[in-house]
């Protein structure tokens, strides 16, 4: 077991943060001064290090380039007022990272490794987060097989390691969303729930398609019928239709569990909004939005946080959305920004403190 004082830690010479300006920076484009990185060999986790960042020397016969064992987190930290560093719900990504472990056959991260880890990463680097509205430091948990050989088999090395990455809103501005209808992300039975690297991978073509004809993400529907939608790109998806938010329900096992979203859902329930978690149609979708109840559409995520989606668009239907007299959404957002920021309290315990 890898304890507190078993991480090697090895300080970055200079900072690099004296050449970046925080204001206004895009999502994933810079990096911390340091890195963690820890071993899995011989059936236990060893090497635990946190050190400057740096390129990593792999093998081309690398198994997680070839075979694509390979998943990963994502989770914020923010400041305070006072300036203190609290992350966001890590307990949430830490359950979820192990049960992706599990799905693609990889060893689980022991608590110790994961959560003091990144304590002791976002502490050393706590500069990094910025200070401004709707920015954050986004923290990337991340393990890959690191067996050197060609052969279709689970890895017995791996490598966990954390980044950490100054950011702004994913998005800046609310979203064109196109409902696709021929190709699928997740399957039942599939891994669809897992925040596998190639589920990412096989959903770039048809985003790209999307892109070209001018909408920023798709929203998936399900394999066999087409019908029912799931989650958005980066995101899960919420419909107010009348006095009632609806989000796709997790049953299938092709919806990624999403913390953002299990917060939203508290959040919505404390301003005395009633949620359904189940199926929706794409059908129902429309219909509501024929008969005008259908009030606002917005994605949830890490990443994404609270964006707005101010267009879908279904085949040859169009639906658009006057974002700029919505109640619901931006009250949500609100919320949140002020739990994550240190501005409300904290009920639900969801920020830890660095």
């Amino acid at each position: 077991m890898i304890a507190a004082a078993d991480f090697k830690i090895t300080k970055a010479e200079h900072s690099k943060l004296t050449d970046i300006n925080l204001e206004n920076i895009p999502f994933g484009k810079y990096f911390t001064d340091h890195m963690l990185e820890v071993d899995y060999e011989d059936g236990e986790w060893k090497n635990a290090e946190i050190k400057p960042y740096q390129p990593l020397l792999m093998a081309p016969s690398l198994a997680a380039i070839h075979y694509g064992q390979s998943i990963f987190e994502g989770i914020k930290a923010y400041k305070s007022p006072s300036g203190e560093a609290f992350i966001f719900r890590p307990h949430d990504n830490f359950k979820r990272f192990n049960q992706s472990a599990e799905r693609m056959q990889m060893p689980t991260v022991p608590e110790d490794i994961f959560m003091k880890g990144m304590q002791l990463l976002v502490d050393l680097d706590r500069s990094w987060i910025p200070e401004m509205e709707d920015h954050s430091l986004y923290i990337r948990p991340f393990m890959f097989s690191t067996d050197e050989m060609i052969g279709v088999r689970p890895s017995d090395t791996y490598k966990f390691m954390i980044i950490l990455s100054p950011t702004g809103p994913y998005y800046n501005m609310p979203m064109r969303i196109y409902v696709e209808e021929q190709y699928v992300r997740a399957v039942p039975g599939g891994s669809g729930y897992a925040k596998a690297a190639g589920n990412y991978g096989a959903a770039m073509y048809p985003t790209a398609i999307a892109k070209k004809n001018g909408y920023d993400q798709v929203l998936w529907t399900d394999a066999f019928e087409h019908r029912y939608v799931q989650e958005c790109g980066t995101m899960n998806v919420f419909f107010i239709i009348g006095d009632k938010a609806i989000t796709p329900d997790l049953q299938s096992g092709t919806i990624l569990a999403g913390v953002t979203r299990d917060s939203v859902i508290k959040v919505l329930k404390d301003m005395g909004i009633t949620v359904e978690e189940r199926p929706l149609s794409i059908d129902e979708i429309i219909e509501a939005h024929k008969a005008g109840t259908l009030r606002e559409v917005f994605g949830t995520g890490t990443a994404a946080t609270i964006s707005f989606i101010k267009e879908l668009r279904y085949e040859e239907y169009t639906m658009l959305f006057d974002v700029e007299n919505w109640a619901t959404a931006p009250e949500v957002k609100s919320r949140m920004n002020a739990i994550r920021y240190g501005n409300t309290a904290d009920k639900h315990c969801w920020m830890m403190k660095v």
